[in-house]
């Protein structure tokens, strides 16, 4: 319902305004709606000298406006470092563009306090262009700053977490590796881990160990996926084969052990744990004849043999089904004979999916094959040494953790060592 107010504009029985009031409102007076602005308005000579400023400023310095206007300058109203920017940035900025916008600033108020502020400045030219003043509004940016300052915290609260994670995944890669590669006499052994990434910890494991009646196991292997999750499941596979090979001398039974303990443990609400597998046991073949060496493979990249003769081939483990998805998967062994000069590589298959940018995009089988044949004849130390500056070149390709074991027979047998021989990787 519409009524006429007393000053003869119409209103509604609800209060809003009449035309007059509104009016009123909308600024018919100027100096109210300068001095009530909800920023901040002030205007200086040439020389920064104030000769005009608004309510609402003086209200945030707590200041009167008779000790302001006349007896102070902007850059007065500063904080140190905010005058010492204003004379050395801002001041000569505005001299050349004529206009500067959106600055942080720190006032000082009366209390000592500090408002933050984004300052924009013209400068206000006569007809004849020659500047006369400058006019400058400032934005309360208390709020601005205080998220800018909680932005900040969570930033470094965020790279603090991220740093504590990397240190977490290096730990857990490390305890899922050997300190140490055991000497075994008339053998050089060699390793190494590339960690693709240093967020998350991989899923890719190798051991070599002594068992009863002078022989050795060894085994090489990669879990699916990343994460804690697959160190789990890469730590139960290392302790599994450890065991298994206690108590039975075949490879091939060996990880059929390890395919039972995967799917027996597996939690149906979970995902699938399974992981490829190389496992090894090798044993002398006597004085200055090398090794004998029985390998079983579990879905695994195929190892690759280094002759002494300068050939190298991939050993061929056929059957190898994925370890922990089949209950019946098929593990079929090889035996090879690692004589004086030969050189046995297992690796994960980070280095053959490798991508690169030649061909169909991946480093692929016959790469590695190639590079290897390159190498022969070599020793453990010197493969590993020359698989490391390769796995290096790739950079940004290898997407993907790589495992290395190698062992060889040296072509000349050396004294049997004293002590056990560190590893050369890279967790």
């Amino acid at each position: 319902m519409e009524g006429t107010g007393a000053d003869g504009g119409r209103g509604r029985a609800g209060g809003e305004p009449g035309r007059t009031e509104m009016a009123a409102l909308l600024g018919d007076n100027a100096e109210d709606l300068y001095e009530n602005a909800p920023c901040g308005y002030l205007s200086t000579r040439l020389d920064g000298r104030i000769v005009k400023i608004n309510g609402t400023l003086l209200k945030w310095l707590g200041m009167r406006r008779e000790e302001v206007v006349g007896h102070k300058r902007f850059s007065d109203l500063l904080t140190v470092g905010g005058r010492l920017y204003h004379e050395t940035h801002f001041a000569p900025l505005l001299t050349m563009q004529g206009e500067v916008s959106g600055v942080a600033l720190d006032l000082v108020a009366a209390d000592r306090g500090v408002l933050p502020v984004l300052a924009t400045s013209v400068v206000r030219t006569g007809t004849d262009g020659e500047p006369l003043l400058i006019r400058t509004t400032l934005l309360d940016a208390r709020d601005r700053r205080a998220y800018e300052r909680e932005l900040l915290r969570a930033r470094r609260e965020a790279e603090h977490e991220r740093v504590r994670l990397q240190r977490l995944a290096t730990t857990l890669q490390r305890s899922l590796l050997p300190p140490v590669l055991v000497s075994v006499p008339g053998l050089d052994v060699a390793a190494h881990y590339h960690i693709a990434s240093s967020d998350e910890v991989g899923g890719d494991f190798y051991d070599l160990f002594p068992l009863a009646s002078g022989s050795w196991g060894f085994f090489l292997g990669d879990v699916r996926g990343k994460g804690a999750e697959a160190a789990a499941v890469a730590s139960l596979a290392r302790y599994t084969l450890r065991a298994a090979a206690v108590y039975d001398r075949d490879p091939a039974r060996v990880l059929g052990a390890l395919n039972s303990v995967l799917i027996d443990g597996e939690n149906v609400d979970e995902e699938p744990r399974f992981c490829t597998a190389i496992f090894g046991r090798l044993a002398p073949e006597g004085e200055d004849r090398g090794f004998r060496v029985a390998l079983a493979s579990g879905g695994h990249p195929p190892a690759v043999l280094m002759r002494s003769d300068g050939s190298a081939d991939f050993l061929p483990t056929p059957g190898g089904q994925l370890v922990g998805v089949l209950r019946d998967a098929d593990f079929t062994g090889t035996v090879v004979h690692l004589g004086l000069g030969d050189t046995l590589l297992l690796y994960t298959d980070g280095l053959p999916e490798a991508h690169t940018a030649t061909g169909d995009g991946r480093y692929g089988d016959e790469a590695l094959l190639e590079f290897t044949r390159a190498l022969a004849p070599t020793s453990a130390p010197a493969a590993i040494e020359a698989l490391t500056a390769l796995l290096d070149s790739l950079g940004q390709g290898l997407d993907d953790d790589t495992a290395l074991l190698a062992l060889s027979v040296p072509a000349v047998p050396a004294p049997e060592p004293a002590a056990g021989r560190p590893g050369s990787r890279e967790p």
